[in-house]
């Protein structure tokens, strides 16, 4: 594949990370990092197309069979596959099998478009981190060695350390705020070919660190309104995107949301 600035269609395949958790909108729905870049292509092309069938909480085995082969069949210019990451998190993974589905979906993709676009997603500076960072690391590998395989793009958001601070993600600590989808469009658009408009890597100012009282106050807060909810959805095998449907299911001419 090669990169080129004629894009006239582009669709996101992944979970919350592309459906746009937590880059919330006046009216309760997400926008997040995919949109934006929808945006910024279509103001470069006329009739730009654009569908994003990322579902929150999928993991690599329901995004082979419920969004693959659909995004395949849209023939765009560019796909943006992100997956595997939720598997990551369980409590027991079978990496291997995560290996083999994303090969299957890379397989199944990168024929289909002009330009497939995998990630290395971003990670947040912590303990839950620390103890996922080697499946992570593993699945990162194998992203990379598939891409060199069938001639895909890899951004490399794990590397940044700006995306690793506490700061860019939403008290879920699992989703990034505006603020890091922002960064991730951009980094995209740059890895696209495409001119930089911003220092996506920029740090952000130093800060205080948060006295103790708070610090324990956001992690009880946490632990009521998120951590809590995920553990049971996990205990009783449910998911936070059971019977959700995708969030621009066809691809279709893009309209900016209305102000």
């Amino acid at each position: 594949m090669e990169t080129h600035a004629n894009y006239t269609s582009f669709v996101a395949v992944g979970d919350s990370f592309t459906e746009g958790m937590s880059d919330l909108l006046p009216d309760g729905s997400y926008r997040g990092w995919a949109d934006l870049l929808a945006a910024r292509l279509a103001a470069r092309a006329p009739g730009f197309r654009y569908a994003n069938l990322a579902v929150r909480g999928k993991l690599i085995g329901q995004i082979v069979s419920e969004q693959v082969e659909t995004a395949a069949a849209m023939r765009a210019d560019v796909v943006t596959l992100v997956g595997g990451l939720n598997d990551t998190l369980r409590p027991t993974c079978d990496m291997a099998r995560v290996r083999d589905l994303l090969e299957e979906a890379v397989e199944r993709l990168a024929p289909s478009c002009g330009t497939l676009v995998l990630m290395r997603s971003p990670g947040r500076n912590g303990p839950v981190m620390e103890r996922f960072r080697p499946r992570m690391e593993e699945l990162f590998a194998h992203i990379d060695a598939l891409a060199a395989r069938h001639g895909a793009l890899v951004v490399d958001l794990y590397g940044s350390p700006v995306l690793a601070d506490q700061r860019m993600w939403d008290v879920d600590r699992l989703h990034l705020t505006s603020e890091g989808h922002a960064r991730v469009a951009e980094a995209v658009w740059q890895t696209l070919g495409l001119d930089a408009e911003t220092d996506w890597q920029a740090l952000l100012p130093p800060s205080a660190r948060a006295g103790w009282a708070a610090r324990r106050a956001a992690d009880l807060r946490f632990a009521r309104e998120h951590l809590g909810p995920w553990i049971g959805r996990r205990l009783t095998g449910r998911s936070s995107g059971d019977g959700r449907p995708a969030k621009r299911p066809e691809l279709l001419p893009y309209e900016p949301p209305a102000p």
